[in-house]
């Protein structure tokens, strides 16, 4: 079912089956009861339990957005959208009306899981060799000029699924829903350590545009930590969409703007920056629909795990990495070590298969159902040495064959960048939403849209960035990029029990999955499952590991054969991998919310009433 993008926007109103599996479950679900003397809550920190709702995200202020929406009366829908919006205020280099994302939601009266796809598309004129220099007919280099491009930039969704979330699930109005994030805007928000030092890594993009070092290099320079940063040009955009709809986004004035900023970016002339022009247009614009479709599912010890369908990676590649592990008695304690490296081994086939199968379904025949079966994780698992890591890059398994099957596929590099945002809320009713948004790279493409305050995204980098025809996630007109964006819901009989995200890039995936073997199968608690270091095994030789990770494991696995890399991305010397927002909830329904308590300067988790 695809809905378009301008509609009336008035009409708001509506384990292993073992014992001890079992046990890891149960465990999972149970929780003491609230406190008779609850009371209303504060900014909290990175945990926060209690009861009436429950929000978490990389920033305070989005999270305060979304508990004072799930104070008011309004549900998760309502809450998430206000908070996403929120987001692309106070985190403007990784979410915002520029970009795109993936939205899971819980309907906690029909028990129904539903998504909706609002990942940006390739403008109908882009071509096969759209990131080739037309002078030398090579690629360009990726960065800093691919990603500061116009011909990077993606038809973006995020305004159009807000609105499709809130007529199809929530009670509020768009106008009302954005009114917290146009105060925002207006009144500003604090600078802090992390904003300066987003907008200092990307000094150089952000002044070879005038728009952008305008709006964020005030003076040639990056704002100081405990300032108050406003952007009333983004105010005043917001305003304009709360008031007349999306159509307010997708047509008229601000299209042709957006059209004209990609298809001749505004460069300032001592700038050396290439910035090659895209073919985005009005009618790409004007054309845009986000895509609601079924999510993934899978059973795992005795808990349903949805996810986030193609053309997101994120459910196809969590859930067949889930079906593996299924097949083993993980643990902690003494079995940690051989946990982990399972865990590798799993995640490192999920990502073979991933790169052989995954793009987007209207354009490319995804074998979603197969990636995701249990029979299909079995052909994967009798690949796998309990004791010894194998060779890598394995292959990617034969989706007809029998046994072990594999068939060769070739390994290609991830361009994927780790600047993304994730929100998890769970309402008083049980309802759930699980959001993660993006524009791509930390800052997009780099280039404003003039006066009116937002970034546009570079999301078409996700692309294979060499063209081939034989490749599901090649360039094509109208496509949607391949993402690893897993915003996953987890129920139980029926009922929530946990929401989890991260941003991260292909990261995504390994800090979902490995947050929930944390919790699911470690017995930690969901603060430790969050806190605890990661390992990213993308099918390469080295696993890419957090500094306490490699430390406190690093010899335990050497044993298996896993070898252990340090962290950090080709666009920043970052080592943290992912920034998780979680919430759980228990069976007397008691809220326990996690955000991260270190990772990108700590995040947000708040309930309405804490216990």
């Amino acid at each position: 079912m695809i809905e378009p993008v301008v509609q009336q926007h008035a009409r708001r109103t509506r384990l292993i089956a073992a014992a001890s599996a079992v046990a890891v479950a149960g465990a999972l679900v149970t929780a003491s009861p609230p406190s008779a003397s609850a009371k209303t809550s504060k900014p909290s920190g990175s945990t926060a339990r209690g009861t009436g709702g429950a929000v978490s995200s990389v920033d305070v202020n989005a999270s305060r957005i979304g508990r004072e929406v799930l104070a008011q009366g309004g549900n998760a829908a309502d809450a998430a959208v206000a908070m996403a919006s929120g987001l692309g205020v106070s985190e403007p280099y990784s979410a915002g009306i520029g970009g795109g994302g993936y939205f899971v939601y819980f309907d906690a009266k029909t028990k129904k899981v539903s998504t909706i796809d609002g990942r940006e598309t390739a403008p109908a004129g882009i071509r096969a060799n759209a990131f080739n220099d037309p002078a030398t007919g090579k690629p360009y280099p990726f960065t800093p000029q691919l990603v500061s491009s116009g011909v990077a930039v993606g038809v973006p969704g995020t305004v159009a699924t807000w609105d499709a979330a809130l007529e199809r699930f929530g009670t509020r109005s768009l106008k009302q829903t954005l009114k917290p994030s146009i105060a925002l805007a207006r009144k500003g928000f604090k600078v802090d350590k992390t904003f300066r030092d987003q907008t200092l890594d990307n000094a150089e993009r952000f002044a070879a545009f005038p728009d952008t070092a305008k709006l964020f290099l005030p003076g040639g320079d990056a704002p100081k930590v405990g300032t108050r940063f406003r952007n009333p040009e983004l105010a005043r955009t917001l305003t304009s969409i709360a008031d007349k709809g999306p159509k307010a986004f997708y047509r008229g004035p601000l299209a042709r703007e957006i059209s004209s900023v990609v298809r001749a970016p505004r460069k300032a002339p001592s700038s050396t920056l290439p910035a090659p022009a895209g073919t985005l247009s009005t009618k790409d614009l004007a054309g845009y629909r986000v895509r609601h479709q079924k999510p993934t599912r899978v059973r795992y010890r005795g808990l349903d795990v949805y996810g986030m369908a193609p053309s997101s990676s994120g459910g196809t590649s969590v859930g067949e990495a889930l079906n593996i592990l299924e097949t083993y008695r993980l643990g902690g304690g003494k079995r940690t070590a051989r946990s982990l490296h399972l865990y590798l081994e799993a995640s490192a086939r999920a990502f073979a298969d991933r790169a052989a199968y995954v793009g987007d379904p209207r354009l490319t025949k995804v074998p979603t159902k197969r990636l995701t079966s249990q029979r299909f994780a079995n052909s994967r698992r009798c690949t796998i040495d309990d004791e010894k890591a194998a060779p890598r890059p394995v292959a990617a398994g034969a989706l007809r064959g029998r046994g072990c099957a594999t068939v060769t596929s070739q390994a290609k590099p991830d361009t994927e960048n780790i600047s993304t945002t994730h929100l998890s809320v769970v309402d008083r009713w049980g309802n759930a939403a699980a959001y993660t948004l993006t524009i791509e790279q930390t800052g997009g493409s780099g280039m404003t849209v003039p006066g009116r305050g937002f970034l546009l995204n570079n999301e078409l980098t996700d692309f294979t960035a060499v063209y081939d025809r034989n490749d599901p996630n090649r360039i094509s007109p109208g496509k949607r990029p391949r993402s690893s964006m897993a915003p996953t819901i987890v129920t139980k009989d029926g009922k929530v029990r946990l929401v989890v995200g991260s941003p991260g890039g292909a990261t995504i995936i390994t800090t979902v999955l490995q947050i929930l073997v944390n919790r699911i199968d470690l017995g930690m608690s969901l603060p430790r499952a969050v806190a605890a270091p990661r390992a990213s095994q993308r099918n390469v030789a080295a696993t890419p590991a957090e500094p306490a990770f490699i430390a406190r494991y690093g010899k335990a696995l050497a044993r298996f054969g896993q070898q252990l890399t340090p962290s950090g991305d080709t666009f920043t010397s970052a080592a943290e991998i992912g920034a998780a927002a979680t919430v759980e909830v228990g069976r007397d329904g008691r809220m326990t919310a996690v955000a991260e308590p270190e990772r990108r300067g700590g995040g947000s988790a708040m309930v309405v009433r804490r216990r």
